[in-house]
């Protein structure tokens, strides 16, 4: 049986991979500086611990925004253009917060890309009800 929405698919499996490695990461960390909950005043953990959660305030929106615009049968090449720039734009953002706490191109881009992807998608669904 084929999955009725195959893009978003490939993209939510991609993103859950990437959020789980960010997880595993905060765990390595957590063992590595017997921290059990909290940040336990460490920087390294505490940027790990916002990396983590920060893709997880902003992946799930994308991604209902995603299954929302192909349920509506949206076009596969902006599906697919929306879902590769949320999935790098993601990696971006965890690569330039890992860097440095403060502004970096990989964090900047990381969130220009996220918010485009989110924007685009809700005036494409709302464009595709008009």
């Amino acid at each position: 049986m084929a999955l009725p929405v195959p893009i978003t698919a490939i993209y939510a499996s991609l993103l859950g991979l990437f959020i789980f490695a960010l997880a595993i990461r905060v765990v390595r960390l957590r063992r590595a500086h017997h921290i059990g909950i909290g940040d336990g005043g460490n920087k390294d953990l505490l940027r790990a611990i916002r990396i983590h959660g920060n893709a997880i305030e902003n992946v799930p929106v994308a991604l209902l925004l995603l299954l929302v615009y192909e349920l509506n049968h949206g076009s596969p090449q902006l599906l697919h253009a929306f879902g590769s720039l949320l999935f790098f734009a993601r990696v971006m953002h965890a690569w330039g917060l890992s860097g440095s706490a403060g502004m970096s191109i990989g964090r900047l881009g990381g969130v220009v890309g996220t918010w485009l992807t989110i924007v685009g998608l809700g005036v494409v669904n709302l464009l595709k009800l008009f």
